[in-house]
């Protein structure tokens, strides 16, 4: 038995003094902070709060087939370092991308043995494969993800609207999940140079909005469940708010560089800070907040899409041929932390959209709360700490955070009732098995 005891812990959604007992894997009671325990080990956070692992639902590990850009062994240690003790990988940029289920069987097996903390797996839903949505819910991925766009890779394709409809009604059959990239392509133009405001006035709102619209639609149509990732556009907050009011099973995600980073920041050439949808205005950003607080916006995850330097053509500059995609899956807590307590936002709510909402969202019960019965993913966070964005565990450096001031330090992790040290200790997770 190991006893953790927190002056303050966010234990279901408040902050409170607590004595948190673990037994084996698995937490086994939450009492008051001076509770005797007769216990072999005693961990006591004293200017730390005590906080479940963060779930973190969209990490692009990338391996196999492009292991150069990320890797299991990579990402996972990152994670553990930042908190994050379970993450599900997107089904692209690997190869094969996990559109069936013998590329989820080679995908866990590149996986195994490498992972630090718990992994699971998003399937993919491409042009012509909705027979194999039920395959790949039968064997355990989260959900299916599809792109209404250009995906940037060419072996993971976009679905029309047709297909779209075809992929969200084989998913309602099993009360599924599809997730979309909601961007549409018809609102997008070509885009060269190092300025930063023409990359961003390249992809409009618009083009967000009227691609939710379209899945809303659809949604509606099918009666299918669906989630909007990666949401960038403020402006289509009230579509969003008016769906979900409607009954519409949706729900919606946005990243940490949507909220700490603004395009005002951004200098020309400085690719690092490109992705798509992009880094909006502060005004946006400051509109983003405010959905999280009305509870329009759901959860914040990372969106961790990493490449090797080169892709990101830092030596031109060139927004237009630079890799999209933001490394951040080892800094989000802080990067989140640091904007979230200058609002008035509690360590309670960022554990809410940070662990607890994609954790329920994806069905993973014991996942991203203290509380008994759940697994003993814990995380002993200094609130108050200074922290200097350095040394990073991902595969390669390149964030535009790096050198960053931010508050708020992970000191120590575990998983499942053990250090998350780094130690490929890390389970592979199914669907519906918890």
């Amino acid at each position: 038995m190991i006893v953790f005891r927190a002056r303050r812990a966010v234990v279901e959604g408040v902050e409170r003094p607590a004595a948190v007992l673990v037994s084996g894997e698995r937490i086994e009671a939450v009492l008051p902070v001076d509770a005797p325990a007769d216990a072999r080990e005693v961990v006591i956070a004293d200017d730390e709060v005590l906080l479940p692992g963060l779930v973190d639902t969209h990490v692009h590990v990338n391996e196999p087939g492009r292991t150069e850009w990320e890797g299991f062994a990579t990402a996972t240690r990152a994670a553990a370092a930042g908190g994050v003790t379970t993450i599900v990988d997107m089904p692209l940029n690997s190869l094969p991308p996990t559109v069936d289920v013998a590329a989820l069987q080679t995908k866990r097996a590149a996986a195994e043995g490498q992972c630090a903390v718990d992994v699971g797996f998003w399937g993919g839903a491409v042009p012509g494969n909705a027979g194999e949505l039920a395959k790949l819910h039968a064997e355990g991925v989260f959900g299916v993800k599809c792109f209404l766009l250009d995906s940037g890779v060419p072996e993971f394709p976009p679905l029309d609207e047709g297909g779209l409809r075809a992929a969200l009604a084989a998913v309602a059959e099993h009360d599924g999940l599809l997730i979309a990239h909601a961007e549409h392509a018809d609102a997008i133009r070509p885009v060269s140079g190092r300025r930063y405001a023409d990359f961003v006035a390249s992809r409009p709102p618009e083009a967000e909005r009227t691609a939710i619209a379209t899945l809303l639609r659809l949604a509606r149509e099918t009666g299918a469940r669906v989630h909007v990732v990666h949401l960038s556009a403020a402006a289509a907050l009230p579509q969003l708010a008016a769906a979900r009011a409607e009954g519409v099973p949706v729900s919606v995600e946005t990243c940490p560089h949507y909220l700490a980073l603004t395009a005002e920041e951004v200098p020309d050439g400085d690719t690092r800070f490109k992705c798509c949808p992009p880094v909006r205005e502060a005004a946006n950003r400051d509109a983003l907040w405010q959905g999280l607080a009305d509870g329009v916006i759901d959860m914040i995850v990372s969106d961790h899409s990493p490449s090797p330097p080169e892709l990101k053509r830092l030596e031109v500059g060139d927004f237009g041929e630079a890799w999209g995609g933001i490394a951040s899956l080892q800094v989000g807590l802080p990067v989140v932390w640091t904007e979230a307590r200058r609002r008035g936002h509690g360590l309670a709510q960022v554990v809410g959209w940070m662990a607890q909402a994609p954790a329920a969202r994806v069905g993973l019960r014991r996942k991203g709360r203290i509380a008994p019965g759940a697994d003993a993913d814990l995380v002993v966070f200094a609130p108050d700490e200074p922290y200097t964005v350095g040394e990073l565990h991902h595969r390669h450096a390149v964030t535009p955070y790096a050198g960053r001031p931010l508050t708020g330090v992970v000191r120590r992790t575990w998983l499942r009732g053990a250090p998350a040290d780094g130690t490929p200790r890390g389970r592979l997770l199914r669907r519906g098995e918890d």
